[in-house]
């Protein structure tokens, strides 16, 4: 079997970005930029005050105080820029250009108006309270990055560069087939020994965070004709294509044999990871192909660990990959060396080193894990049991 890391990096090479496609900047949060967004002109534009109060020439006011000067002309945001004749001051609001000839700005808190002049008590710093032009971005700067996923902040950035539209990269479209005679809709009837289905729930909900477009098919019985037809038909136009279920060595496991059928040519089978190890890879033209084991932890495994990854790759991004972190281990755990395990935890409270909590409930077949998990903490595959106090690399599921 190969290992995780040797099985994501054959998936991740044959990651190619799906496509790009012009958005505005409102819709841009959550996309992966196709280009570097360079500064067209200097960011600010203009030398203006950042705070309301009185513009100056510092010469005007230096040596001992008080000072007092008369107010000639006002400057707002937006408004013209009027001259500041010697001697005088000019009041001025936050955002206002500064005027012509003055070099610093007191703060209306620190100024005595009487009528048409000011009170100054002590000298200002020259300079003060001055954005300068240019100092957020000289004009030909790279403001935000070709790969950069975007958050609000940045597409506040791209609007600020004048930017009504950005290029990303296109929302990959993810297809899930989820297979077995067991399967219900939640809130359907159904016949003793039915179940609720879930697996589907979690990879359309993480597919949707991470950038791709979801799409739920019918569920698919344990019948190879009726799952070839249907991988058949989920691969016209598709980016992706997920199964889940069948993919292992069950004589009712019709998943593996649907996907040749289809057309489908398997780059690997089966990863020495725990829960998770009979997921398939391949791929049919320019679609992948992600056959993901049945039980639900393993699902939701073997999606974080290798179908996220994907995605990202998929929309250009340049670090499709979690980080990983130290930790603390709390609590014990029991095990058998030969695979690299990913053991669901819960972060403790607390300052100092991140600490992990192990969930006692560790079943591949659990549901609930997940929904409390916080972290994965990952046990090597050489290292037998956990001990409790033990340091070792996590990933934070929301990493993912």
């Amino acid at each position: 079997m190969l290992s995780y890391r040797d099985a994501l990096a054959r998936l991740l090479a044959a990651a190619k970005s799906v496509g790009k496609e012009r958005v505005s900047v409102d819709q841009a949060a959550g996309r992966v930029l196709a280009e570097d967004l360079v500064a067209r002109a200097p960011m600010p534009a203009f030398d203006h005050s950042s705070m309301d109060g009185y513009a100056v020439r510092a010469a005007d006011v230096e040596g001992g105080g008080p000072f007092e000067l008369p107010v000639v002309g006002e400057s707002s945001a937006g408004g013209e820029r009027p001259a500041l004749a010697p001697k005088s001051a000019c009041r001025i609001f936050t955002g206002a250009r500064l005027p012509e000839g003055a070099d610093t700005v007191i703060m209306q808190e620190n100024v005595e108006r009487r009528g048409d002049v000011i009170v100054i008590r002590e000298a200002p710093r020259a300079g003060a309270w001055i954005r300068r032009r240019g100092s957020d971005l000289a004009e030909g700067a790279v403001a935000i990055a070709r790969g950069t996923r975007m958050r609000p902040g940045h597409a506040a950035l791209a609007a600020a560069l004048d930017r009504p539209f950005v290029l990303v990269a296109q929302r990959p479209v993810v297809t899930i087939l989820c297979s077995g005679d067991e399967l219900r809709s939640p809130g359907e009837p159904g016949k003793p020994g039915s179940i609720a289905e879930s697996n589907g729930v979690f990879v359309a909900a993480a597919a949707c965070q991470i950038g791709a477009i979801a799409r739920v098919g019918a569920y698919v019985p344990d019948d190879l004709d009726v799952a070839r037809a249907a991988v058949v038909e989920a691969l016209r136009g598709s980016d992706l294509v997920v199964t889940i279920g069948g993919v292992s060595v069950g004589d009712r496991d019709v998943m593996r044999p649907a996907f040749e059928a289809a057309g489908v040519t398997l780059d690997f089978w089966r990863v020495a990871i725990k829960p998770g190890k009979p997921i398939a890879v391949g791929r049919a033209g320019d679609t992948h192909v992600l056959g993901l084991p049945g039980n639900p932890a393993s699902a939701s495994l073997t999606w974080l660990l290798f179908g996220a990854p994907l995605v990202r790759a998929l929309q250009g991004d340049p670090a499709p990959l979690p980080q990983r972190e130290r930790v603390v281990v709390v609590g014990s755990y029991e095990r058998t060396p030969g695979r690299e395990e990913f053991v669901r935890a819960r972060i403790e409270p607390g300052t100092g080193p991140m600490r992990a909590r192990i969930l006692p409930n560790q079943a591949s077949g659990a549901v609930t894990s997940f929904a409390e998990a916080e972290v994965l903490v990952v046990v090597p595959a050489s290292q037998g049991s956990v001990e409790d106090g033990s340091e070792l690399e996590a990933i934070r599921i929301d990493a993912f």
